[in-house]
This record gives C-alpha cells, sequence and structure tokens, in this order.
C-alpha cells in the first residue's frame, strides 16, 4: 500500500473518495479491527503514507521517529508518511480541519463563549484547542461535567456550540446530543459529524436561524492538509471548497 488510512472500523469513511479527488493517486482503506494487526501493519512500514483514525491515533507514536511540533502538542497523530531514510514522521492535521470550519462558519470567536460538547474526547480536545487559540472562552461540555447536558440552557450567553459526540451520526439521526433551547446568544453551530451531511442539531439550528456548518469540509480540509504533508504540493482553499461541495452532493443523495 502506498497511500491510505488504518483504523478499527472503516465501512463508512469518504476517505478514499476524498484523498482521490483532491490528489488523484489511489488510496487505501485498511481496516485493522484489532491492535495486534496495527503493530503488525505499523511494524512492517510498508506504505508511502498513511492516515489513522479512531481507535489507534495515540498507539501509533510509539513506532514513530519523530512528531511535529503540533502533533507533539496535541498528544495523537493522524498522519504519518514515512521519510526518504525510512524513519516514521507523525503530523496532525485535524488542528487545520476543524480551524478551516471555524473560518468558514464566518464567526468571530475571540473573547466569547464556546459550549464543547464532548470536549474530553480526541475530536473534541482538538476543537478545544483551535479554539483556544483563536481567544475563544472554553467550555466543556459532558454528561458529568459541571456543565452537562441537563443544565446546558443556562450558559445562555454562548456564542458558539460545536458538537464533538456521535450523537446523530447515521444511521442515528436525527438525533442530536442536546437541544438549543435557552442559547439565545448563538452566533453558529457547529457539528463535526459529517453523516448524514444535515444533523438534527443543525436542522434545529437552522429551524432557529443561527448559521451552522457539518463536519465534511473538517474531513476534506484535513486530507488536503495530509495531501500536502505526502507530495509537498499544497491545495488552494478554493479546492478544498470544490471537492467538500462534491462530496456533500454525494452524500445528501445517499442519505435516507
Amino acid at each position: 500500500m502506498e497511500y491510505g488510512l488504518i483504523g478499527a472500523r472503516l465501512g463508512h469513511s469518504y476517505s478514499k473518495i476524498i484523498h482521490e479527488m483532491l490528489c488523484g493517486y489511489r488510496y487505501d482503506l485498511c481496516p485493522l479491527p484489532t491492535e495486534e494487526e496495527a503493530r503488525a501493519f505499523l511494524t512492517k512500514r510498508q506504505f508511502r503514507a498513511i492516515n489513522v483514525t479512531i481507535p489507534y491515533k495515540r498507539a501509533v507514536m510509539e513506532y514513530l521517529d519523530e512528531l511535529s511540533p503540533l502533533a507533539e502538542r496535541m498528544g495523537n497523530v493522524n498522519t504519518i508518511t514515512r521519510l526518504p531514510d525510512g524513519r516514521l514522521h507523525g503530523d496532525n492535521t485535524d488542528y487545520f480541519g476543524f480551524q478551516c470550519l471555524v473560518e468558514e462558519l464566518g464567526v468571530e470567536v475571540a473573547g466569547k463563549k464556546a459550549l464543547v460538547l464532548g470536549a474530553t474526547g480526541g475530536a473534541g480536545t482538538t476543537a478545544s484547542m483551535v479554539l483556544g487559540d483563536m481567544g475563544a472562552i472554553v467550555v466543556p461540555v459532558g454528561r458529568t461535567s459541571e456543565v452537562n447536558y441537563d443544565n446546558i440552557a443556562q450558559q445562555s450567553d454562548a456564542s458558539l456550540l460545536v458538537n464533538c459526540t456521535p450523537a446523530g451520526m447515521f444511521p442515528h439521526c436525527p438525533d442530536a446530543p442536546c437541544t438549543l433551547e435557552g442559547l439565545d446568544a448563538l452566533e453558529g453551530v457547529i457539528d463535526i459529524v459529517y453523516n448524514p451531511a444535515r444533523t438534527g442539531l443543525m436542522l434545529e439550528a437552522e429551524r432557529r436561524g443561527i448559521p451552522c456548518i457539518g463536519g465534511l469540509l473538517m474531513l476534506v480540509a484535513q486530507a488536503a492538509q495530509a495531501v500536502e504533508r505526502y507530495t509537498g504540493k499544497a491545495t488552494p482553499r478554493e479546492r478544498i471548497l470544490d471537492v467538500t461541495a462534491v462530496s456533500y452532493t454525494h452524500l445528501r443523495a445517499h442519505e435516507t
């Protein structure tokens, strides 16, 4: 395998379609259901570059020879490149992907309260880091957090709500982790779920006239930066948006 994705379960992944649209190389999906299979794969190093998804983003780090400063800071890796001398370099492009989501939504977050649902998970820690770096006041929300799904309406001054949980993901749609009732100051909603293209949370935001965006752009943007790590060729933002639009149409056509 030259390029591809490893993870425990990849049945619903759109990464193959997206990578092949972005760069034209063959991109393989390589499910590795057990940790033993993942270890064997990484030990052989028979790839040029790969992406990594759940549950191996932390586990792969022990097989790497070096990390980018960002991957080291984040404590997890989603992109591995084999260098000319055979060493493995780990990086993280999820940060860039989520940053693109915030920028495309167009909500100014500096100095404003941002509620992050599922803030302690992998995606939640990435979102929290990006928002913190952009100057937001990040408030974690979880089942047992001080701010939880039962009292979230008390955060009526929040400007942004970000869902980093799998709630509402296909086929469990249009479920949502919470309602937007009482969050009257919201200027935007981000749901990193990308399948369905419009989640239950996004549909509620639309009904309330709140700008919202789903996770498909994040998936495409992180893939585009991975392509740059693999090939040295940067993908223009316009191309990222074009591939997202095509992928969105594909998703909508297959929604049930």
